[in-house]
Parts: structure tokens; sequence; C-alpha cells
């Protein structure tokens, strides 16, 4: 279900469907107003498995996504990386300090928060995962063209 998540977190800019309510199931609909009472500037994307809701809550852009039938698979935001804790960041500085950050986001399910950050070097790519905001674990690791 993780690898669902970020997978689904990473591909959304990729999505070509953009839906209005029209288009999103009732059962979607209800789902999120339920969840996100409060919620403005919202926008619908839909996929084959899915559904997510791009939009603002507690001035804060989120990315909820929801299956067919109304139930939420996660949710996302994108960070700056003064947002991680105080060992995260001491983490990144040790251990990849010839690295820049490309991407940095959080996904939330079912009460646990797991960070994604993504590094690179003019060699390699490498996305770090962290499920207890006080370690990273390499999650996935390319080598550049």
């Amino acid at each position: 279900m993780k690898k669902m998540i970020i997978t689904l977190a990473i591909a959304f800019s990729s999505l070509g469907a953009f839906a209005n309510d029209e288009n999103v199931s009732s059962k979607v609909l209800n789902a999120f107003t339920t969840d996100f009472q409060t919620a403005t500037e919202i926008q619908w994307t839909t996929a084959a498995d899915y559904y997510m809701a791009t939009f603002v809550y507690n001035d804060k852009h989120l990315y909820a996504y929801y299956d067919k039938e109304g139930a939420l698979i996660g949710l996302t935001r994108y960070l700056s990386p003064a947002d991680l804790s105080m060992n995260l960041q001491m983490s990144l500085k040790k251990n990849y300090n010839n690295y820049w950050i490309s991407d940095l986001f959080e996904v939330a399910k079912n009460d646990i928060t797991t960070y994604y950050i993504t590094i690179e070097n003019a060699d390699s790519r490498v996305v770090l995962k962290s499920s207890d905001s006080t370690t990273w674990s390499v999650f996935e690791k390319t080598k550049k063209a």
C-alpha cells in the first residue's frame, strides 16, 4: 500500500484527465466533504482506479487520494526542508552533504506519517524514506545516464 501511495504522489503530475464535480462519484464527493469541510480551491483529477483532489486546507496545499468507493487512500503535501525534524535535517547534512534536494513530501495514511525526499548529485538520484522522523532509509537509487 505504501508503494502505491508513493507512486500516486509521484505520478499525479502526469495524469491527464481533470474532472469537475460532475465526473466524480457522489461517494467520493461525500467522503471528501466529510474529511475536509473547509477545503477551498478544490480540483479533481481522475485515473483508472482512483480520484485525486488538489485543494487548500488550513492554508496548506494538499493532495487527497480516494478509491472509487470513497475510501481515503492517502494524503500528501509538499514540504520545505525546514519542515523536517532536526534529526532528519542533521542526517541529510551528515550523510548526503554533496546532494541537492529535488523533491520532498509527506504521506499520511492511518495515523502514520512518512517522509520521502529525492536528492541528487551529478551521478545519481536517491529517494530516501523516513517513517520514524529520526532516520532515513534508501527507498530507491538510480544512476544518471
